[in-house]
């Protein structure tokens, strides 16, 4: 017996997809005027960790727009197709945004390397304001992305907005590069090609930090600490002597259960639908990510088969997991 939708979830799809664009706009346009100003200023200033910094902002630009597309094909609902809805094409566009910082991190720290071993004068003083203005105005742009991300439950999203972080590493990286370089004078030319070289890894280091959970995502990797707890909320139950199996699967940032109880063998059809129901309804309260709930009822092989977790323990869990939602 599975139970049937009851409960109603506050749906944020197109609040997700109206963040997703409006942090893509904000993103794009500032990304196209600082790649053009740091492009220009590296050419004429002889600074390629600048220049390596201008081309990571062009690639921002292509993953801001990866991000909308993203989300508001998530956004869409479920339909015969897809009866889970479309939640992971958020997830890939998390992935390819992933994708896209290793790449830009294993190029630049690639031509930095070379940069490097090929002997060139040291940078214009004047790279150091055009960077200065750089760094606040990209960890300002994480900031505010970051947290749009955050209250859209967007994983896609705050990806991108790392985009940003990792631009304002770069540009910071070459800030100081630049200024041992001038300092140190002859023989320290290169300390903004190294410095390049340090935020390359850094950047890639992060795109893989982002790409873990995309790729534990795709390989149904089950949420354990959630299915331990939609566990306990379900065997709390005075009438569910036995939780058989607990399962779920994470689709972008909604998460769908299926559980297995065990009751009296002689409860009739009603008092096992209504039972299923309190029991979904409990963990759709408590859990703001679940969209659905399945339950499969079956009679208990013997009289006092299983153990329950008592009232107050199911409570706490709801409590707690209330007000992390």
């Amino acid at each position: 017996m599975k139970s049937k939708e009851s409960t109603t979830v506050p749906d944020s799809r197109a609040e997700r997809a109206e963040t997703a664009l409006r942090t893509g706009l904000v993103g794009v346009g500032a990304n196209l005027v600082l790649a053009g100003v740091k492009i220009t200023t590296g050419v004429f200033g002889n600074s390629y960790a600048l220049i390596a910094d201008g081309i990571e902002s062009l690639g921002d630009i292509f993953a801001s727009i990866v991000v909308w597309r993203g989300v508001v094909e998530a956004s869409k609902p479920a339909d015969a197709d897809h009866p889970y809805g479309h939640g992971r094409a958020e997830t890939i566009a998390t992935g390819i945004v992933a994708l896209m910082l290793i790449g830009a991190g294993l190029l630049i720290l690639v031509e930095s390397f070379r940069e490097l071993m090929n002997p060139h004068g040291p940078p214009a003083a004047y790279t150091l304001l055009v960077l200065g203005m750089v760094i606040v105005v990209k960890e300002a742009l994480y900031r505010f992305v970051e947290k749009a991300g955050t209250d859209a439950q967007s994983a896609a999203v705050k990806a991108d907005a790392w985009h940003h972080r990792s631009d304002a590493l770069t540009s910071a990286a070459a800030f100081i590069g630049i200024a041992v370089a001038l300092a140190g004078g002859k023989g320290w030319e290169g300390a903004d090609d190294v410095a390049a070289m340090f935020a390359a890894c850094v950047i890639a280091l992060n795109g893989w930090l982002i790409l873990r959970p995309v790729i534990a995502e795709i390989m149904e990797k089950a949420p354990m600490e959630s299915v331990e707890h939609f566990r306990v909320l379900a065997a709390g139950f005075e009438q569910v002597r036995h939780v058989d199996k607990c399962r779920a699967s994470r689709v972008g940032n909604r998460v769908f259960v299926d559980l297995h109880i065990h009751v009296d063998p002689e409860m009739t059809v009603a008092v096992s639908h209504t039972l299923a129901h309190r029991i979904k309804d409990d963990i759709m309260l408590a859990f703001a990510e679940v969209a659905d709930v399945t339950i499969h009822v079956e009679p208990s092989a013997w009289l006092g088969h299983g153990s329950r977790v008592p009232q107050a323990a199911r409570g706490s869990v709801r409590t707690r997991w209330r007000t992390k939602a």
